[in-house]
């Protein structure tokens, strides 16, 4: 199995959880520390950095530590891969669509 091919499936896997979904759309907004991201959950702060571990292992989150502050962060590479992914498969739909569609009007 191809290192890009565990990529997506980490994606997958990571963005597969409503909790890590939601952290991904906090973090797109802009960089948070770990603590406010942490705010709104109904989970420990703990839970919440196994959640992050899971998506900086998958490529969708970055993280940083200056001083005591751990500030997150959407990691683009990881959105550029799932989009990718994603592309590639409706480029191979549309164009066997499109073959279909050329079948159907010549009967």
């Amino acid at each position: 199995m191809s290192d890009r091919k565990l990529n997506i499936d980490g994606i997958f896997h990571a963005l597969g959880d409503p909790t890590r979904r939601a952290i991904v759309e906090r973090v797109s907004a802009g960089p948070v520390s770990v603590s406010q991201l942490a705010e709104p959950f109904k989970m420990t702060l703990a839970a919440v950095v196994q959640h992050l571990q899971i998506l900086e292992e998958s490529g969708m989150v970055r993280t940083e530590k200056t001083g005591r502050v751990r500030t997150c962060r959407v990691d683009p590479k990881g959105l550029d891969a799932i989009e990718k992914w994603i592309s590639d498969r409706r480029s191979r739909w549309e164009k066997r669509l499109d073959h279909l569609g050329d079948l159907l009007a010549e009967e």
